[in-house]
């Protein structure tokens, strides 16, 4: 009997542990998760979000407008600012430029067009912080200077307005068309006392901006005053509407837009709010944020951290915006009108948001990406190319990357396919065999040289990570040919890595730019530095590890990136924020960086810096997003990696595990199954995984797959004060790797001045093991290379490197000879970043063209340049030149005047002229500018004084941030 009661209870402790593991219950909400959205978060600081009433991914984005502009009002709100100018109906959500602002309504007490702006009297008012209210679809707002309630709610494209005035007399609104951006076009046509309609055609990031507009009041307006038409325009561009309402009942304007016409504006507010109350559409807006915030529900005692949380998942939900009216018309890329039978998009920040957000929406917005993708296919239709930046039916050519092709690929491998697959992938062709943004480089020589094309490593980089998803979606549909084009490509990375120094750098002239400093933010990357892209190869982990020389270096690196001085050298770059080293957290290349720690076996070391990461970045409070929000990118980082995973490699189907900051969380899949995280003893200390289950399976691997999340279940952790061993083994690690179609790294100079004197010597070197390089001088044959050689005249090097059955490209180099009785004495000092190779560069022979990123140009930044060429003995002197460069937008300035002398002893000087450029008028041409002269009789000495404009002219975008210019010269000539 003992025997069998024991048995009994055996089993019974048995069976209730397996069913422990695998029956616990989903994460239960404890209120609306709308309460703990902060709308205000990244409002302050240079998040650059909005707290105005908007829905999900919707057309209208209805809030108020305090920052006409400047970097941080790129959203039209910033919490520091006390006055508000009106309240518009577009907006941007954490941008790095601005625009949108469209059709600004104010209420207001009398009858005035100034905006106040300028200080003089206006309808911009007053207003504080703890008379404002904003709350996912609804915003409210106490206007001090007028006594005003202002409360706004909106739907997906229409709004309301609901204005309480403080008495029955004087109650205007000024309806403003020219608010922020440049109008190209506008008009307001009164329909009724009731009804106005009309449009507004704007320039600014989109060049050609098309919106409509159709407004109904709840009362009439008796009086609507209208500021005279601009010549050119058919229309009024401001109006004064003086409102009858002698019970002084709060006065409603219901407002629908469109991009189509104004039909389209009506049928949109028509559809949406029809004869409903302000009540009724808040309601509605705020139960359909509900349902979406409901997508993830946490449990946690920290109200802090759910805030974060709930609001990071708000601000994912911003964009891509509807771009499309209910009868499902809509403007395309070609401007003209389009239907279609999906929801179109426009507002696609790729660069960013290919990597987090995107991979988020693969799991909770299956259907919505479905859409995203289709209105991809239907913009390569209409404009011949997949988006990179668009917004409102414009492509804005901004950042880099074709990155609405990895966002395909994700898709598609994870099995999201409700469009034309053989379509997408004809159009990820296209945006990868283009000769743009340094393309035809890219194809011809498997990099990007830093003398053809800005931002040149970055460029290589990420072009190699989307052609790797390229070859990923041409492996599963049995294109041979295009995956081993694209898996080879993939392999471009290891052209611009450097093994003397093991970063990623420009290749000048197949040399190294230099000097190096992997702290200095230059042409050469993107919004960043060499170490916040020398980490860049997501798809093949592996194969960076082997160019660094083992795991071993790979953590090494990570550990001084991490612990490395905060600063940075080089030009002022303010999207560089969110510093813990050197790691960025405030922009997007440094995003997967904590998380290669699991590559290397130490996932211990992962979970510390992502738990710090989503503890000290991340905050409630206005300033409490480390960088520009940029679109739902940075937040959708804090939702993965605060559930305990993060997307390093989209396309990979692979989610990284970091640490989770919750108790539990659940996924409420489109599927109807969940997915829930749980971590047990979690606490402030308790960050480091001692062991997890996968669906009461033991999990060891530091990694989970997409299937496991959407097919359901439970990933549980035991979480522990002390580092663990957990996922430390060998094999427990994830791992990316290229083993098909391996390519050989180009050779490349490592020694040699391309302009010398007497001679140079060269040296050749390469990043991969057991190769040898080939090289030839001129036309002769190629020889293999043993040791360095001297150069000694003007030479085309020819070089190239082979291994068994592989060969790199030919790569030519041109080295030019300076006369040797020819010198260059600098009495300024140029920018590192804009050496255009050093001292010599300015009497070197080689001439730039009009792209300063090139590196040809030589730089000075608030100076003048003072030079002196000494031609070696005295010459009778024909022809003088010297070249300067206008790129204003640049902040890159004729300069002043140039005053040119010469000598025969080098110490007294006479002036020939003093040239004077018309510096301070705005001319946004890039061009070239010259200063020449003839017969400047017989001299050994030519000196230069360039004298620098300085401060930046009130019209410049720099002026507020006292910005200075620069002076860009390139070739001193002199025959």
């Amino acid at each position: 009997m003992r025997s069998k009661l024991t048995s009994f209870l055996i089993l019974l402790v048995i069976f209730s542990s397996c069913k422990d593991s695998t029956s616990i219950q989903e994460a239960k909400k404890d209120q609306q998760l709308t309460n703990y959205v902060n709308t205000f978060i990244g409002t302050g600081g240079h998040g650059h979000t909005y707290p105005g009433a908007t829905l999900p991914y919707g057309m209208m984005q209805l809030s108020p407008d305090t920052r006409l502009n400047g970097w941080d009002g790129c959203s039209g709100y910033h919490y520091t600012d006390s006055y508000i100018y009106g309240f518009s109906h577009t907006h941007l959500s954490g941008t790095g430029i601005s625009d949108y602002g469209d059709v600004l309504l104010m209420p207001t007490n009398e009858h005035n067009f100034n905006n106040g702006a300028d200080g003089k009297k206006g309808y911009r008012a007053h207003f504080s912080h703890d008379n404002e209210i904003a709350e996912p679809g609804y915003y409210k707002v106490h206007l001090d200077s007028t006594n005003i309630d202002v409360e706004l709610t909106v739907s997906l494209r229409s709004g309301l307005h609901k204005y309480q005035f403080p008495s029955s007399e004087n109650q205007f609104v000024i309806l403003d068309l020219v608010h922020r951006d440049k109008v190209l076009d506008a008009k307001i046509d009164k329909i009724s006392d009731t009804e106005i309609v009309g449009y507004r055609h704007s320039q600014a990031w989109a060049k050609d901006q098309r919106l409509f507009f159709a407004i109904k009041t709840s009362h009439p307006f008796n009086d609507m005053l209208q500021s005279p038409p601009k010549t050119g325009m058919p229309g009024a561009r401001r109006s004064s509407l003086k409102f009858v309402n002698p019970d002084n009942e709060p006065i409603i304007i219901k407002i629908g837009i469109s991009a189509v016409d104004i039909d389209g504006a009506r049928k949109n507010l028509d559809a949406e709010i029809g004869n409903k109350d302000f009540k009724t559409v808040k309601k509605e807006a705020q139960t359909y944020w509900e349902s979406q915030l409901e997508k993830i529900v946490i449990e946690s005692n920290d109200v802090d951290k759910k805030t974060n949380f709930y609001s990071a998942l708000y601000h994912t939900m911003l964009a891509p915006q509807r771009y499309q009216d209910v009868d499902g018309r809509y403007r395309g890329m070609d401007l003209n009108i389009h239907n279609a039978d999906f929801d179109y998009y426009s507002v696609f920040s790729l660069w960013d948001t290919y990597r987090a957000a995107h991979p988020l929406y693969t799991i909770i917005e299956q259907e919505r990406t479905n859409d995203f993708i289709n209105t991809f296919l239907a913009k390569y239709d209409e404009g011949g190319i997949m988006p990179m930046w668009d917004l409102a039916g414009n492509y804005t050519d901004c950042m880099i990357g074709y990155h609405a092709v990895p966002v395909v690929a994700d898709a598609y491998l994870k099995g999201i396919r409700g469009y034309d697959t053989e379509k997408a992938f004809e159009a990820m062709k296209h945006s990868a065999t283009r000769d743009k943004f340094g393309l035809e480089a890219y194809k011809s020589y498997g990099f990007i040289p830093v003398d053809e094309e800005s931002e040149s490593v970055s460029k290589t980089l990420e072009y190699a990570y989307d052609d790797w998803t390229i070859a990923q979606m041409a492996k599963d549909m049995g294109k041979s040919e295009d995956y081993k084009t694209y898996i080879q490509r993939a392999q471009y990375y290891k052209n611009v890595y450097d093994p003397e120094t093991q970063f990623m750098r420009g290749r000048f002239r197949n040399t190294w730019f230099s000097p190096f400093d992997p702290y200095e933010v230059n042409f050469n990357y993107t919004e960043a530095n060499s170490w916040q892209y020398s980490f860049y190869v997501p798809q093949d982990v592996s194969g960076f590890i082997k160019l660094l020389g083992g795991k071993d270096k790979l953590e090494t690196q990570l550990d001084e990136l991490f612990s490395a001085k905060t600063e940075i050298s080089g030009r002022n770059q303010s999207d560089i924020t969110g510093l813990i080293g050197q790691y960025a957290h405030g922009n997007e290349p440094s995003h997967h960086m904590a998380y290669l720690y699991n590559f290397v076996n130490k996932p211990h070391k992962t979970q510390e810096k992502v738990h710090q990461i989503l503890t000290e970045l991340y905050k409630n409070d206005p300033d409490g997003v480390s960088g520009n929000e940029d679109c739902g990118q940075m937040s959708a980082w804090y939702v993965l990696s605060s559930m305990g995973f993060y997307s390093v490699t989209p396309g990979s189907n692979t989610y990284i595990i970091g640490t989770p900051l919750f108790d539990k969380a659940t996924v409420n899949l489109e599927n109807g199954k969940t997915f829930t995280i749980v971590a047990n003893n979690l606490s402030n200390t308790n960050i480091y995984i001692e062991s997890a289950t996968l669906n009461g399976k033991t999990l060891n691997q530091s990694f989970i797959n997409h299937s496991d999340i959407v097919t359901g279940g439970i990933l549980e952790f035991n979480m522990t004060d002390n580092p663990a061993i957990w996922g430390s083994k060998d094999g427990q690690e994830p791992k990316t790797e290229i083993t098909e179609h391996i390519i050989l790294p180009s050779p490349f100079i490592a020694k040699g001045d391309i302009t010398f004197r007497e001679s140079t010597e060269v040296v050749l070197g390469t990043s991969e093991e057991n190769t040898k390089v080939y090289y030839a001088l001129d036309n002769d044959d190629f020889k293999i290379y043993e040791k360095p050689f001297i150069i000694t005249k003007d030479t085309k090097v020819k070089l190239y490197s082979e291994k068994e059955n592989l060969k790199s490209p030919v790569l030519t180099t041109p080295f030019y000879k300076i006369d040797p009785n020819l010198s260059i004495t600098l009495k300024s000092d140029f920018a590192n970043q804009y050496s255009a190779g050093g001292n010599d560069a300015l009497i070197d022979g080689i001439r730039s063209t009009k792209n300063y990123r090139t590196g040809s140009w030589q730089g000075y930044w608030d100076q003048d340049l003072v030079a002196i060429v000494d031609l070696g003995e005295i010459k009778p002197i024909y022809n003088f030149k010297v070249n300067f460069l206008r790129d204003q937008g640049a902040w890159i300035f004729l300069p002043r005047e140039v005053d040119i002398y010469t000598s025969i002893d080098g110490k007294s000087f006479t002036k020939h002229i003093t040239w004077k450029f018309k510096t301070t008028e705005k001319n946004q041409t890039i061009d070239i500018e010259s200063v020449k002269l003839s017969k400047l009789g017989e001299a050994r000495y030519v000196k230069v004084i360039a004298k620098k404009l300085g401060a930046l002219p009130e019209w410049h975008i720099g002026y507020p941030l006292d910005g200075k210019s620069w002076i860009f010269v390139d070739e001193i000539s002199i025959k």
